[in-house]
Parts: structure tokens; sequence; C-alpha cells
């Protein structure tokens, strides 16, 4: 049996604090682009599993200003 969870567009969008549609999931499904999802019949899903790898590639990694020390200033 497979465990995997999944969430409709509307979970989606809460998932992300409203920051993102359920509008916005239908125009990246049409345009292939966004998180990958699943199709069946005319239910849309996303693997939670994929929603996660999604969120990793857009991850930003912010670093320090070298003119900041962790030390201040020494």
């Amino acid at each position: 049996m497979d465990n995997r969870k999944f969430l409709t567009a509307e979970e989606v969008s809460e998932r992300y604090r409203g920051t993102i549609s359920v509008g916005t999931l239908r125009n990246w499904r049409a345009k292939r682009i966004g998180p990958a999802y699943v199709k069946l019949g005319k239910a849309v899903l996303y693997p939670i599993e994929e929603l996660e790898t999604w969120d990793h590639k857009n991850t930003v990694a912010c670093r320090a200003s070298k003119r900041f020390s962790m030390h201040g200033g020494e």
C-alpha cells in the first residue's frame, strides 16, 4: 500500500498561507511549471513529498555580509 499523502489545490494554497492561489496553481499546471502533481480523472492532487522537494528547490540561502562579523567588529 502506498503511504504517500496528497493535498488538494485548496490545501496547497493554505500550506503556503494563501501566497499561492488556486488560480496560480491552475495556471502553473497549464504551463507545466510549479510543484509536481497527480491527475486522477478531474481530481488534481499534490503529493506532500513533491511539495517538500519543490520547497527545497526554491530555498534561498542568505549569507552574512562581509561588513558584519559574528564578533562585533573585532
